[in-house]
């Protein structure tokens, strides 16, 4: 089987600023991935290259196996940022919308809700929808063509503890039905919950790929992080 994502020593230059600077990367399906670093490590910069939105200076990224692409990006799910959504439509009819654009039937509508847990307010109006109730809704547009990859970008950011908790079983359900998922974030307690993997990345460049375990010193993933954050900073200057 192929790899949900590949990605090998990927670049991508703005002028003389390196914002991805030779990154490896390799996701599996039913994995859940995690990028962390802090703001401007190059999370959502990979992202876009990934999502076809910017094009990379150099290196190989390959989605199942075939390049980005009209074809291997119609496997995948993606929720950048905070969802654009319509204020006045409802899910049910924000929902019908992307399955035209998308080609995809009507009938996939009600198992997104469901898993995202939004069949109950699928006729409501989104301006009366929660930070994490549009969050949820963008995910269910996100997985509407029933992709085989979703990527996320701080998932839990604005979100109150039970927002946090649900969106971590999302993530979860989503892993357990074989999908692959990566997830950029700069919370690491988060990420340490519900990633099976993660990437740290500094200035572009990767510093530690491994368990979440694995960046602990003397049992601390916290201050394994940030030391590992501060050498790299120091390296850098």
């Amino acid at each position: 089987m192929s790899h949900a994502l590949l990605i090998r020593d990927l670049h991508k230059h703005y002028g003389a600023h390196r914002a991805l600077d030779g990154v490896d990367l390799t996701v599996e399906p039913g994995e859940v991935y995690g990028l962390l670093g802090p703001n401007g490590a190059g999370k959502t910069t990979l992202m876009k290259v990934l999502l076809g939105l910017q094009r990379p200076t150099s290196g190989t990224l390959e989605i199942l196996g075939r390049p980005v692409g009209r074809e291997s990006l119609a496997e995948v799910g993606a929720l950048i940022e905070v969802p654009g959504l319509w204020p006045q439509l409802t899910a049910d009819e924000t929902l019908r919308i992307h399955a035209r654009l998308r080609g995809v039937p009507t009938a996939w509508i009600d198992p997104a809700l469901d898993l995202v847990g939004m069949t109950g307010a699928r006729q409501r109006k989104v301006k009366e929808y929660s930070l994490g109730m549009r969050w949820r809704l963008g995910i269910a547009v996100a997985l509407l063509a029933r992709p085989r990859l979703i990527v996320l970008d701080e998932p839990t950011n604005g979100l109150d503890p039970v927002g946090i908790r649900e969106m971590r079983g999302i993530i979860r359900s989503l892993a357990g039905q074989g999908v692959a998922v990566l997830i950029a974030s700069h919370q690491l307690a988060e990420v340490a919950q519900v990633c099976d993997r993660v990437q740290v990345l500094v200035a572009g460049r990767t510093r530690y790929e491994g368990p979440v375990d694995g960046l602990a010193v003397d049992g601390n993933v916290e201050a394994g992080f940030f030391r590992l954050v501060e050498t790299a900073d120091a390296g850098i200057r």
